[in-house]
């Protein structure tokens, strides 16, 4: 390793149960080490600055994605799937491949869910109401996904459970192989077969957002093979990091009565307080990338070869970006966080995890009075995610 400036070290481990389930300081500590920090656990380099996240996820020509965005390098060990067409593909291949899904997820083709999002979510939360305590995280931040994402890709009703295991499986395995990815991996095969059978387009119905993916990739030269991964692609990025969205939500509006009393006062909001959710309490945390030649970035002299990791919850809260970053302010301008990545490989679906957010919370704000804990949160350990497993709230 070649460097033109001092790189401080750190042994911290950020896939440990420790740092997972409170992360902060230990982002703090990495921010004010450096610009770039090299972890001598997994021997990668780390930056968790707001500018220098950014300025790796905007140029792919450089930190490529095709070597694996997590800590497995795809040059030196195989993958447990093939890689997806678009999270793990470089220029022109991901160009391409995002030229299909982009074709088809259009503003326009996303409006025509609004109603049927903003209706369902009227409905469960009415449901919710009426029992007075739940888990938000079963009753609401899953069912709801799990309700209008399939149907909006024209999944058929039976099997979708199949969806947030194999969730659990691509994003834990982004990380190293710890009891994590080996609980996620346990009984993991009869999801992943179903999950691929379902891909295929005879699985879908003929008017969903599926159907219209392997059309327009047929219209880009795939083969069924491939269009059936890009259909895989969709679905591995659009189930659970909108439930950890959702149920990151309701949390950060539960425990900041302040904010919850300026979204019930205008629903309107409810579009600020999910993406002020992505920056405060961002369900995807962390990403990696590989040099392609050697770069300096930050006064650093980065190898070709190298495996980074960008820790996009920490440049999320970076004071050199965001003013008082650890308040959650549904008034902030919250655009421009890489909660949903940036550049080109910025998430496809966030549009439709904006609006099943906005549907969700501006539900829950025209309808509930009160909403307060009714007991300890747990939360869902992951390679990747943060999120919780149980959230028991009360509403009245």
């Amino acid at each position: 390793m070649t460097a033109t400036a001092v790189v401080p070290h750190s042994d911290l481990d950020p896939f440990s149960d420790a740092f997972l389930d409170d992360p902060y300081d230990a982002h703090r500590a990495l921010r004010d080490a450096g610009p770039v920090v090299y972890l001598d656990h997994y021997r990668v380099w780390a930056f968790a600055r707001f500018a220098q996240v950014r300025a790796v996820l905007t140029d792919p020509a450089t930190f490529c994605s095709s070597a694996g965005v997590g800590l497995t390098d795809f040059r030196k060990e195989t993958p447990w799937r093939a890689p997806s067409l678009l999270l793990e593909a470089d220029q022109p291949e991901h160009t391409r491949a995002r030229h299909a899904i982009t074709k088809v997820l259009t503003p326009k083709v996303v409006r025509r869910f609004r109603d049927t999002f903003t209706q369902a979510a009227e409905v469960l939360v009415g449901k919710l109401l009426d029992r007075g305590t739940f888990d938000v995280v079963a009753d609401l931040a899953e069912a709801f996904p799990l309700q209008v994402f399939p149907d909006a890709v024209g999944l058929p009703p039976d099997g979708r459970e199949n969806l947030l295991p194999y969730g659990s499986m691509v994003f834990n395995g982004f990380g190293p192989r710890n009891h994590l990815f080996e609980e996620a991996m346990a009984g993991g095969v009869a999801v992943r077969d179903w999950i691929m059978a379902h891909c295929e387009a005879d699985a879908l119905s003929p008017d969903g957002v599926g159907a219209l993916i392997h059309q327009a990739a047929a219209e880009e030269g795939y083969e069924p093979g491939e269009r059936a991964l890009l259909v895989r692609s969709f679905l591995s990025a659009g189930v659970d990091t909108t439930v950890h969205g959702l149920g990151n939500a309701v949390f950060c509006l539960a425990t900041h009565q302040d904010q919850w009393q300026a979204l019930r006062a205008d629903p309107s909001l409810a579009r600020a307080a999910f993406e002020e959710t992505i920056r405060f309490e961002s369900p995807v945390q962390t990403f990696f990338r590989t040099t392609t030649v050697d770069v300096q970035i930050a006064g650093v002299t980065l190898p070709a070869g190298e495996k980074v990791l960008t820790f996009l919850g920490a440049a999320n809260r970076d004071p050199r970006e965001w003013e008082n970053p650890d308040e959650f302010d549904l008034s902030r301008r919250a655009a421009g966080h890489v909660g949903f990545g940036a550049g080109t490989h910025a998430c496809v679906g966030q549009m439709l995890a904006r609006l099943e957010g906005e549907a969700l919370l501006g539900a829950l704000a025209r309808q509930v009075e009160t909403l307060e804990l009714a007991g300890p949160p747990v939360r869902q350990l992951s390679n990747t995610l943060r999120g919780l497993q149980t959230l028991p709230v009360r509403v009245g």
